[in-house]
């Protein structure tokens, strides 16, 4: 669950799999992949337009460079 405030506050629930931490997040735990998830996602929308549940994965169905950029924000790049 990641609740995020801002001009609503809003409630998501993610489900992140091993797979998912494996491949994009480099040793880091789920808390700091998913963080930085939503750091990019409040870039690019507001909380309110983010779905309510989703897989992790989904995010780049709409935002095709989110698996190349998260790895990168996670290594300090």
């Amino acid at each position: 669950m990641v609740t995020v405030q801002g001009t609503a506050t809003t409630r998501h629930r993610v489900r992140v799999t091993k797979g998912d931490l494996d491949r994009l997040a480099a040793g880091r735990s789920a808390e700091e992949l998913l963080q930085a998830s939503f750091q990019f996602l409040l870039e690019r929308e507001p909380n309110t337009s983010i779905l309510g549940s989703f897989d992790l994965p989904l995010i780049g169905r709409y935002f095709p460079e989110y698996e190349k950029e998260i790895p990168a924000r996670l290594s300090g790049n």
